[in-house]
């Protein structure tokens, strides 16, 4: 049976290109973040963003849920952010939540992968 096996589903990308009003803004962030684990039934354990200047100065942000994690980490001076979105169980769904951050972040391209976390074979 599936209830006594591990469902974890990984989704994680690169973004190129974003928008840097949203990328360097730590505050709006963090609300992406907690809507999109909202958007992808994740219960949100604690939430954490530190921000950073110089060169390749950016937001990072960290979320803790209780399926596992979401995080995205922006370079302003490169456009560039990474997105992570990890889930255990099978009511959570980490595509709405990299969906969501995709569409705030509003990159001209970007690359997405899938890893099976589960201990056994998941198709989504």
């Amino acid at each position: 049976m599936t209830e006594d096996k591990v469902v974890g589903k990984h989704v994680y990308g690169n973004l190129y290109e974003i928008d840097v009003e949203v990328g360097g803004d730590e505050n709006k962030l963090k609300q992406i973040v907690i809507e999109a684990a909202e958007l992808a039934n994740m219960s949100l354990v604690e939430i954490k963003s530190w921000s950073f200047g110089g060169k390749k100065g950016g937001v990072s942000v960290i979320a803790l849920v209780v399926e596992s994690h979401i995080a995205i980490h922006t370079w302003v001076e490169y456009r560039y952010a990474t997105v992570d979105v990890y889930t255990c169980g099978a009511r959570s769904d980490p595509w709405k939540a990299f969906d969501y951050i995709v569409k705030a972040l509003k990159p001209k391209y970007y690359t997405v992968n899938f890893a099976d976390r589960s201990s056994f074979g998941f198709i989504r």
